[in-house]
């Protein structure tokens, strides 16, 4: 399921009090502040992305640990920020000083008269240090005290859309059983159909002369291996375990996803044991289609649900 939420905190610099957080969140200065992301699209499995600082390993498997406990399925993207206060930079003379040399002796070596730009110096990799780079185990800590209520917003976002797509599968399951209804009713009128069917066919190629009651055993056993009873049934109790495992919650995604495919076989079954018939048995296949129909938008939704 989509979901997206994000919190905010800080962490004092070595500088100040000593403590890992800082006490007011107005007062920035000499502050390094972080944010932590979680955005959370529809997967099969659980899939997980992170973007963290670098010497972030240890942050990484907390995170990845915990959400393994509260997420079973999708694509999640985790990001960690951070924002530093205005007094956080800090000039590294002795990388800007050994530019400045370098520029310097290329100058007199080649003969160019040129001075250094100090604009282009700053601009240089690591010419601007940051004076209040966060402690590993500060940060980390600073972190995982925000975790869990970052990820419980996530997934009160992901159950509300849960509850939505719980709505509209029940409705599904519904428009399904009325289908599988009108086809109950209408399975007298097939099966007198394809009896009717046979026994023309059959008087057609054998004649007069044929055997009538051996002709009607033939039809009979013909019109038994076309029965769609047995679908029937089946699609009844799928669709019973369906709703009954909506009623369950917790992770039933992959259960619901593997039902709508039996009742995808036994509606594809029912077609094909009743193509070609005329007349009022042509309700059935109206109806086998309208089945088909609902349960392809099921699997749609069901591939979001957890």
């Amino acid at each position: 399921m989509t979901g997206f939420a994000q919190v905010k905190g800080e962490l004092a610099s070595e500088s100040q009090t000593g403590t890992s957080l800082a006490s007011s969140p107005a007062q920035n200065d000499g502050h390094l502040t972080f944010s932590l992301s979680l955005k959370s699209v529809n997967h099969r499995f659980l899939d997980l992305h992170f973007r963290l600082p670098s010497g972030s390993d240890s942050l990484e498997m907390q995170l990845r640990r915990l959400l393994k406990e509260k997420i079973a399925r999708g694509h999640v993207e985790v990001t960690l920020n951070l924002g530093r206060g205005s007094e956080t930079l800090a000039l590294n003379r002795p990388l800007v000083s050994a530019y400045i040399a370098a520029f310097r002796t290329a100058a007199g070596e080649f003969g160019i008269p040129a001075e250094p730009d100090l604009n282009a110096i700053l601009r240089l990799p690591g010419a601007l240090d940051d004076a209040s780079e966060p402690d590993a185990a500060a940060l980390e800590s600073a972190v995982m005290a925000r975790a869990g209520e970052v990820l419980d917003h996530l997934n009160q976002m992901r159950e509300h859309e849960g509850r939505t797509i719980e709505q509209e599968l029940r409705q599904r399951m519904n428009h399904l059983r009325e289908a599988v209804k009108s086809v109950q009713f209408q399975r007298r009128n097939m099966l007198q159909t394809y009896m009717e069917r046979l026994q023309s066919r059959i008087q057609e190629l054998l004649g007069a002369s044929a055997d009538r009651e051996r002709m009607m055993q033939e039809a009979a056993l013909l019109v038994d291996r076309s029965d769609i009873q047995e679908e029937i049934v089946r699609l009844e109790n799928h669709i019973q375990h369906f709703l009954g495992l909506l009623d369950q919650h917790g992770e039933v995604g992959k259960k619901l996803d593997f039902l709508l495919q039996e009742m995808n076989r036994e509606a594809n079954t029912l077609l094909s044991k009743t193509s070609g018939l005329a007349g009022e048995a042509l309700k059935i296949t109206e109806a086998g289609l309208v089945m088909k129909a609902e349960i392809e938008k099921s699997r749609e939704q069901v591939q979001n649900l957890e």
